[in-house]
């Protein structure tokens, strides 16, 4: 294990917890990760070895049956995974938002009902804001919720659900329109229970199938499709309507930072196949290491992922510590996607001709990498989180 992505103040109870996932992702994820993505076939033996370790129960308090883990441990436990297979993190990543969700804004009776179930992954979460037109536009949602004498009945279509097939709960934002001025208040979220799989999972619930995607494969991307889909009012998280956006708003923040620990692992694994390449390969008599461009490269790279990894952490401790942290969030995720592909692609440089067969791991970085730069907000969405922050901070 070389020197990068080391993280200072960890407890040995952290320590340990990230030794054991380093050494699943070595023995069960990097060995099989690229057989199984290019025949996008879902990583079911490496999940049940996630149950088995107590991944999806990681930051769960202990007292519904997880680890009580802080979100620091979480982000470099996924930094670890997507260094294996990004997919595998992005299996946890929404289960754990459900998760957070839940633990945050649930009731006390929704927090007994999920939580013990949802820490030994015999639930699984996912989560649903996006729509087909509408993309980064929360507030443009159209997937609407009735009130009727028996609850509610939600009609519409959501878009870009991962683990939508694969999930029993997803959380799903959409509009109540129950009179507030405010567009943002006439939004809330509701806990959908449903089947696992695909066609009419639930009353009036339809998953069609997996979206096939160039890269983010082997776990299943869905649509989501409500047709009068009757649900009680129980199922309200928090039991207040007009709470939704906001409610998703915290959890995006924890999915930032989850993205960014992902383009993290990611990017240092790219270094890595960078610098063991270059090491191998000769050119000129010498290994291409010793060529001052490649060196150059090599330090660059390094360099990079470094400096990802600490906003990474800082966002991460920021949030435990019970502060916003919606800035430093949106600079981690933004820096860490964008180092992330452009270490990714100089690895793949490094790697030469040899980086466009698909024998060769980096194909797949190259590929990931670029999921990195629109999941959770686009560079340019969390800029103007970023900016529209600073000018209150800053104002004249």
């Amino acid at each position: 294990m070389g020197r990068l992505v080391s993280t200072e103040g960890l407890t040995e109870e952290q320590t340990e917890i990230l030794k054991v996932v380093r050494q699943f992702v070595e023995k069960e994820i990097i060995p099989v990760a690229t057989e199984l993505e290019h025949a996008d076939e879902y990583p079911t033996d490496i999940i049940e070895g996630l149950k088995e370790l107590g991944i999806f129960g990681l930051m769960i308090p202990e007292e519904f049956g997880g680890l009580g883990e802080s979100l620091l441990t979480y982000a470099l436990v996924v930094e670890e995974i997507a260094r294996g297979w990004m997919s595998v993190s992005g299996v946890i990543n929404t289960h754990f938002i459900v998760a957070y969700l839940l633990m945050h804004h649930g009731t006390d009776e929704q927090k007994q009902k999920y939580l013990p179930k949802m820490a030994t992954g015999e639930v699984r979460g996912a989560f649903s804001m996006s729509e087909p037109s509408l993309g980064s536009d929360v507030a443009a949602i159209s997937t609407k919720a009735v009130k009727n004498d028996d609850g509610y009945e939600i009609t519409g279509q959501k878009m870009w659900l991962t683990n939508g097939g694969s999930s029993t709960l997803v959380a799903v934002l959409v509009k109540t329109d129950e009179g507030d001025d405010s567009v943002y208040r006439n939004m809330t979220t509701f806990l959908v229970e449903k089947d696992p799989g695909f066609g009419e999972t639930a009353q009036g619930v339809t998953v069609p199938g997996k979206i096939d995607k160039m890269g983010y494969k082997g776990i299943d991307t869905t649509e989501m499709i409500f047709e009068k889909h009757q649900i009680s009012a129980d199922q309200i998280l928090g039991g207040k309507p007009g709470q939704g956006f906001y409610q998703m708003m915290d959890g995006v923040e924890v999915g930032r930072v989850n993205v960014g620990a992902r383009a993290v692992g990611i990017a240092n694994r790219a270094f890595e196949l960078g610098i063991a390449y270059a090491q191998q390969r000769e050119t000129f008599g010498k290994p291409i290491a010793q060529h001052q461009a490649i060196l150059f490269r090599l330090a660059e790279m390094a360099t990079k992922v470094e400096t990802a990894h600490a906003m990474v952490v800082k966002a991460a401790r920021l949030k435990d510590a019970g502060k916003r942290n919606d800035v430093e969030a949106g600079m981690a995720k933004m820096l860490a996607s964008e180092y992330c592909n452009e270490v990714v692609e100089a690895s793949f440089r490094i790697h030469g001709g040899y980086g466009y067969s698909k024998e060769y791991e980096i194909e797949r970085l190259y590929r990931e990498s670029a999921f990195m730069l629109i999941g959770e907000g686009t560079s340019d969405i969390q800029k103007m989180i970023i900016g529209r922050a600073l000018l209150k901070d800053y104002k004249l």
